[in-house]
């Protein structure tokens, strides 16, 4: 029976192993000092100092083009700004968002407030005849939304009935609306100014898309040509865009429809070869940062991990040198260490 090797530290080091280190906080100063630290202990702690490095170099890579997937009440929860930011830095090229997201941000964008409540008093009967809407532990008053349809409603008049309109435009129409008419920070008004599109693919899902449904619907009672949305125009122009990049990198926060549908680009490219008489390049994603609570084993969508997209055509795998790290964690705690300890680094 053959015997086992007795390895020893100089052994692990010749196979390429990495030590660990005890986290030190004497000798942490900040967050981009937390998350180099943390990349030397085990657990979540080193998968969050893991996706920061990621993140960083995706970001500092001249040849990336960084896509953003965002969904969950991350701009309820305030974290809409962590977008702005992200865009603002020039730290990703495009969103694709939920609607529910893009309309909390809105919102925000707009002047209007939400409130804190607590999920174990909550009396949901109560703040419904109240005109209170509740998103876990924080309150949207309908009035916020009533009055975000008045200013949407000014938005839609600027479009040409006769012309079927994308997610992408009606995103940068709202945002040229923010940036001509509010003082404040808003993600599609970071998103215009800095020429970032900004895709719905879910768009009707969404009090966004209620409110275009809405429109409509007056437009036709008054005998006027109704606007018409057409979610393909959405995945061709961001086919076209994503063909143009020599290196692709994504950034998700959650999971659902902006995952996948940003994702599926990688399979999209090689079945137009595959199925039509088209020919282009096929595309995967070199660079994968994801914060997301969900494990792979509930079967979810949000749960699917890059591994796990290799084989569909979506990700680099790791052997031919993609870098990919996943965050299992509320993004409202790992989101802005990861995000602050990047922004101190490209200040350096």
């Amino acid at each position: 029976m053959k015997k086992r090797g007795l390895a020893t530290a100089k052994n692990c080091l010749q196979m390429g192993l990495t030590p660990l280190e005890s986290l030190d906080l004497s000798k942490v100063n900040s967050f981009s000092d937390l998350t180099a630290a943390l990349r030397k202990v085990s657990f979540g702690g080193r998968r969050l100092g893991e996706a920061e490095e990621v993140l960083y170099r995706m970001v500092t890579d001249p040849d990336c083009f960084v896509v953003g997937t965002f969904s969950g009440a991350m701009t309820a929860a305030k974290m809409g700004l962590l977008i702005c930011e992200m865009i603002e830095q020039k730290m990703i090229q495009a969103v694709v968002s939920t609607g529910a997201l893009v309309t909390h941000g809105l919102i925000e964008a707009v002047g209007l407030t939400h409130f804190k409540c607590l999920p174990e008093e909550a009396d949901d009967q109560k703040f419904y005849k109240l005109g209170l809407n509740r998103i876990y532990d924080t309150l949207e008053m309908e009035q916020n939304l009533d009055d975000l349809e008045n200013i949407l409603k000014q938005v839609f008049k600027g479009f040409n009935p006769a012309k079927k309109i994308s997610s992408f435009e009606l995103c940068q129409k709202v945002g040229k609306y923010l940036a001509e008419n509010t003082e404040g920070r808003g993600i599609l008004k970071s998103a215009f100014l800095q020429n970032v599109p900004v895709y719905i693919p879910a768009f009707p899902d969404s009090e966004f898309g209620l409110d275009f449904a809405l429109y409509n619907r007056v437009q036709k009672r008054k005998r006027r040509k109704k606007i018409v949305h057409d979610p393909f125009l959405d995945l061709e122009h961001f086919t076209k865009l994503i063909l143009k990049q020599p290196k692709l990198g994504i950034f998700t926060i959650g999971g659902g429809v902006p995952r996948n549908w940003a994702q599926q680009v990688g399979p999209y490219t090689d079945l137009i070869n595959k199925r039509t008489k088209d020919k282009v390049k096929v595309v995967k994603y070199h660079y994968g940062v994801r914060i997301c609570p969900e494990p792979a084993d509930w079967g979810g969508l949000s749960g699917c991990t890059y591994k796990e997209g290799t084989s569909w055509g979506k990700f680099v795998p790791l052997s031919e040198g993609g870098l990919q790290a996943e965050v299992l964690c509320d993004a409202t705690i790992a989101w802005p260490i990861i995000l602050k300890a990047v922004m101190e680094r490209l200040k350096k």
